[in-house]
């Protein structure tokens, strides 16, 4: 791949709106981040002890219902974001069974969700093992860098 053709992923990443554009081939790796790299933000506070602050309203962001006793609900678990844009589907085929299911034993580098982004299918594999506690977006939902796409325990 040449620059030219570099230049023109860049481009279109800007007509598309899009934040990441990840292309991985046998002998070929390209990933392009635009913005701020939220993975590199989370490694350097990662040994901060952070004390615990007021919420934050952040705009677009769902908000939790707060519990009956005036607590914050804890989620607990590891999370599995997104690491693109594009339309999430969990299964590989529309006949076909979904990938995994609330309670599935999953390990490490299994697939769970293909996303698609720009007319190609990318799957997601799992980056932990674990159990499934929660699968936070429907099937052909529209999913951004960074969502919560699978809860594991």
């Amino acid at each position: 791949m040449d620059l030219e053709e570099i230049r023109k992923i860049v481009e279109l990443m800007e007509e598309q709106g899009l934040s990441l554009f990840h292309l991985e081939k046998e002998d070929f790796n390209l990933k392009l981040k635009k913005g701020t790299d939220v993975e590199a933000i989370r490694e350097a506070l990662g040994g901060l002890a952070i004390a615990p602050a007021a919420p934050v309203a952040v705009p677009g962001a769902p908000v939790a219902p707060a519990a009956e006793d005036g607590e914050a609900p804890v989620e607990s678990g590891e999370v599995i974001e997104s690491p693109m844009v594009g339309t999430l589907y969990r299964k590989p085929t529309p006949e076909a069974d979904e990938f995994v299911k609330v309670g599935d034993r999953i390990s490490e580098g299994q697939t769970l969700c293909i996303i698609e982004a720009m007319k190609v299918m990318n799957e997601i594999k799992a980056e932990v093992s674990g159990t499934i506690s929660e699968i936070c977006v429907e099937d052909a939902s529209p999913v951004q860098y960074g969502d919560v796409l699978f809860r594991v325990t």
